[in-house]
């Protein structure tokens, strides 16, 4: 006998024990001879990781698509790795040391401290794959891939020489993301703007030689409000530090106030009097003339507007700050500096990369000085010399005018400090290139998104691409196989052997100093005594864009890249279609190639999920309070009620708002299936092998067949256009509504009859639909349903293995006959419930205006009406009583005459004030959505909340007038 409840926590390990022992999930495990291949590779977790909610949803969506296609027969592979998380983890190992007091980072070395970040991967890194396991992934633990392996390596090494030597990659002085805590570049993805405390400075810019202009402003209508003599031009700013960089004040061309000083130059107002710059004042349509004061100090090398300008323009770049954010320390002296870059200037050329490097346009009181004590000094100096703009204070004080207001800072998500745009030595893809396959696959149809709305941003993001950079200034990752000989020349190739080599070759073959240099210390050669090797690592994107294919083998022609590439459907969260879905599109269509040489695309559709928020749709975070951890809700309410959950509500493109109270009442539904599936066994239930759907006798089990049938049929189609709230919605319906609330109910009085030939069919019958309902339901329910097919007969195979339900069954009369007795029985039920009936009250049942067919089915389903719906006796009628609650069932009224059971004056009184109530409710909340201030202003997941909140509200008043409808008529 099956126990009295679930017990998630003893059924779970004993399930995944069997899954274990029987391989169940290795590569073409279950498929059907010639089966087509269906393949997923995991988003690789980092190694650091531990399971949040966005992988519970990510996973639990490809767990469903993989069992779906395992029990159809494909030739499944759901390939799983980690990522080696280059920041991430070193923070934690070098976290690590300090906490165990050992040797930091830079004392150990770069070899010793790698080797410690081995062993921290092999004592703790990748956690997540045990929790994965927990939450039922079936994937193919033995095929386990690490981004730094000695096969990923392999592929990582192939395609960085190869695109070095396609010129796709290159060496170059861009402007980055730069984490001064960490002394690396570092993604926009680990880039977290936040809005805080600031300030915005107004300052003076002088004219050069002490010009003036006319000064004016003017209304819409072009009447002057304001004309004054200036020999400046106002700027404002919130960094006064990277004034010392400035390159030129822009102006919008339009902007009439400084159309006679464009051209002009001007003085920036910060460093010794005697070496002030002069930069030029420029047109540009980057300004917004009603922003500030509509001029705008461009420094390219440190904000990355700017520096957009700054190249339209042929603006110099001057590098302000070392890698800690401090202003340089280093250089020639400021004032051999400031005439470098005049000199520079007039010749209407731009700095060589070596010349940035040498001129240090930070004067000397200031170099060295943390960025914000620099700030400090900068502001004071300005204020002191009187070059601040003013404003008059109440008590009519002239005093410089700095706004206080919240802007937006770039904070290192992982560092916690402001990121700094900066002007560094980096080595970068052309994206550019790469990305015209990519663009064009999407746009052919060759890879889909899903929902179709993110084609948009796809294209948005790479029709606008910019280089990638790809280094990092880090130890943990695969460094890169660059070597620099005595001249920096660079040489690219897969081993230092091979570039030495090269070196060798390109010296020997050209006369000059480093020929003798080179030939020398090759008499008496030691390693490293001509290279040295480029120190920097790869961003872990590039490693992870070759994900689809590296994990399969390549650049080995292995068999498994023969079979499972391309992959099939990729999950991911929308976050990171840029970061990783479009560079695996670049990388996959440069490198992997059909018989015929063409391109293709690493999988066929994308499946881009939402968010999970917090119930009241606020997004999780630590510092809110609000995160869930699912490992949690799995302790306390199994794995298969967080999987059901999360599938019934990824509706596409709409956001999981997670209430641990849905997941409670999703346990009660697997508590609904234990429970139907234990009745049924205490009624003699049991699988009959010789149980045809085709030859049942009795409607009512002709009906819940016909009723599985429709329901396999939609819920196969719901998986395969990944619409899983629609199947998982499908599949609560059948079980809870259709198995167990009435296919059950309607066989009790057959269970308990004398007919052992209806009981019979009825036990085969049963037996036979909840086996489908385990099937279907196994995707999403996998533990639960696995212990119910092991349990209730003598299998062979594991429920994971076996064939996937196929509609098989109509009998479309039967439905029509039992689906009207339900929805006869659900209307007088619901006409009681909204009347406040009390349960025990029993009234006679009028049917009027019924046609043969109605009057048959009342005949043949009386019983069941009598004891379902509490009726005492049924009539036909040809009018309708008085004070009767009317139901309207196909062409005949149903009505139930309950004056006598209930005091109709008080319950009309109840439901007019409790109408009242909700309709005062919605008159505030429409004046609120009314409220174009609120709307605008308030926080977008507040006004989403609030228009929710109007639609239950709604969905109550509808009901209430319902009631109220029929507690008058049958006053």
């Amino acid at each position: 006998m099956l126990d009295k409840t679930y017990d998630s926590a003893s059924v779970e390990p004993k399930i995944a024990a069997a899954w274990d022992e029987a391989d169940a999930f290795r590569a073409g495990a279950n498929a059907k001879p010639g089966a087509e291949t269906f393949t997923i590779v995991i988003p690789p977790p980092n190694v650091t990781g531990s399971l949040h909610m966005g992988h519970a949803l990510n996973n639990t969506l490809q767990d469903i698509m993989v069992r779906f296609e395992r029990m159809r027969g494909k030739d499944v592979l759901w390939q799983p790795g980690m990522d080696h998380a280059g920041i991430a983890t070193q923070m934690v190992v070098e976290r690590k040391l300090a906490e165990t007091q050992q040797p930091g980072r830079r004392a150990l070395g770069r070899e010793a401290f790698i080797e410690k970040v081995w062993e921290w991967k092999a004592e703790s890194g990748g956690l997540i794959f045990n929790q994965l396991k927990r939450l039922g992934a079936s994937c193919d633990w033995s095929r386990e891939r690490f981004t730094m392996d000695e096969g990923l390596s392999k592929a990582v090494l192939e395609v960085f020489v190869t695109l070095y030597k396609q010129g796709l990659i290159y060496r170059g002085k861009r402007l980055v993301n730069w984490d001064p805590k960490f002394e690396t570049a570092i993604s926009d993805i680990e880039v977290e703007n936040r809005e805080v405390d600031g300030h915005m400075w107004h300052f003076k810019y002088p004219l050069a030689g002490g010009e003036t202009y006319t000064y004016v402003e003017k209304d819409a209508d072009g009447n002057v409000v304001f004309q004054e003599e200036r020999n400046y031009i106002s700027i404002a700013t919130t960094r006064p530090e990277t004034m010392l960089g400035d390159g030129a004040v822009a102006v919008n061309p339009a902007d009439e106030r400084y159309a006679p000083i464009i051209g002009k130059l001007c003085e920036i107002p910060v460093g010794p009097k005697e070496h002030r710059r002069l930069i030029p004042i420029i047109a540009d349509e980057y300004p917004d003339p009603a922003f500030g004061s509509g001029a705008v100090k461009i420094t390219g090398a440190h904000d990355f507007n700017d520096y957009q300008v700054a190249k339209r323009n042929n603006i110099p770049l001057y590098r302000l700050m070392d890698t800690q954010a401090c202003l340089r320390n280093d250089g020639e002296p400021y004032a051999r500096c400031v005439e470098l870059a005049l000199e520079i200037a007039r010749s209407g050329r731009l700095p060589s990369e070596a010349e940035v490097d040498e001129i240090n346009l930070v004067p000397e009181d200031y170099r060295g000085l943390d960025r914000y004590e620099a700030r400090k000094r900068i502001v004071d100096a300005i204020n002191a010399e009187g070059l601040a703009v003013t404003v008059t204070d109440a008590e009519g004080n002239e005093i410089p005018f700095v706004e206080n207001k919240k802007i937006m800072q770039p904070f290192g998500d992982r560092s916690n400090v402001v990121i700094e745009p900066m002007l560094t030595d980096q080595w970068f893809v052309d994206a550019k290139t790469l990305a015209e396959p990519a663009i064009a696959s999407v746009r052919e149809g060759r890879t889909n998104f899903v929902p179709k709305n993110w084609d948009k941003t796809y294209f948005e993001w790479m029709e606008n691409i910019q280089p990638w950079c790809i280094s990092r200034q880090l130890w943990w990752g695969h460094q890169i196989p660059a070597w620099y000989g005595p001249d920096g020349q660079v040489f690219v190739e897969k081993t230092e052997e091979e570039a030495l080599d090269a070196a060798v070759q390109h010296y020997l073959a050209h006369e000059g100093p480093w020929k003798a240099w080179v030939q020398e210390r090759l008499e008496n050669f030691e390693p490293g005594a001509i290279l040295t090797r480029d120190e920097d690592v790869l961003d872990t994107w590039f490693s992870s864009a070759l994900w689809p294919f590296s994990t399969l083998g390549w650049p080995d022609q292995t068999p498994e890249l023969a079979r499972y590439y391309p992959t099939s459907v990729l999950v991911t969260g929308f976050d990171i279609i840029f970061f990783w879905v479009a560079r695996m599109m670049m990388m996959g269509l440069h490198f992997m190639k059909d018989e015929d040489g063409n391109p293709v695309e690493p999988f066929h559709t994308v499946y881009v999920h939402a968010l999970v928020r917090d119930k009241n749709g606020q997004k999780m975070s630590k510092s809110k309070g609000n995160v869930i951890d699912p490992l949690e809700l799995i302790d306390e309410y199994g794995a298969d009620a967080l999987r059901f959950t999360l599938a019934i509500m990824a509706a596409q493109g709409r956001d999981v708002k997670l209430d641990p109270a849905r997941i409670a009442g999703y346990r009660n539904f697997g508590t609904k299936l234990w429970n139907a599936t234990r009745f049924a066994e205490m009624n003699g239930v049991k699988r009959d092998p010789n149980f045809q759907p085709e030859a049942a006798r009795l409607t009512v089990n002709r009906w819940i067949l016909t009723e599985l049938s429709s329901t396999i049929a939609d819920v196969t189609t719901a998986i395969e256009t990944q619409r899983f709230n629609d199947a998982a919605g499908t599949l609560y319906r059948f079980v809870w509504n259709q198995v167990c609330d009435w296919y059950l109910e309607l066989l009790k009085p057959i269970f308990s009859g004398e007919d052992e030939a209806a009981k019979a069919e009825a036990q085969a019958c049963v037996a036979y639909v909840l086996e489908e309902a385990y099937k279907l339901l196994h995707p999403f329910m996998p533990f639960m349903t696995e212990e119910l097919w092991a349990h209730t007969a003598q299998r062979s195979e594991l429920l994971c293995h076996t064939e996937w339900p196929a509609p098989s069954f109509v009998d479309e009369s039967a439905a029509a006959e039992i689906n009207w007795l339900v929805d006869l029985v659900t209307g007088l039920r619901s006409a009681r419930s909204e009347m406040n009936v009390p349960p025990s009250a029993k009234a006679p049942l009028i049917m009027v205006g019924a046609s043969a067919l109605t009057e048959g089915r009342l005949q043949r389903h009386r019983a069941a009406i009598e004891r379902l719906a509490r009726v005492e006796s049924i009539e036909l009628a040809e009018t309708a009583p008085r004070g009767a609650a009317q139901v309207v069932i196909g062409e005949a009224t149903a009505c139930l005459p309950l004056g006598s059971l209930i005091d109709l004056a008080a319950e009309k009184a109840r439901i007019e004030k409790a109408l009242g109530k909700v309709n005062a409710d919605i008159d505030r909340a429409q004046k609120k959505l009314g409220n174009e201030k609120f709307v605008a202003n308030a926080d977008p997941e507040v006004v989403a909340a609030e228009r929710e909140r109007l639609a239950e509200l709604e969905v109550q008043q509808a009901s209430l007038q319902t009631a109220l409808q029929r507690v008058s008529e049958a006053g």
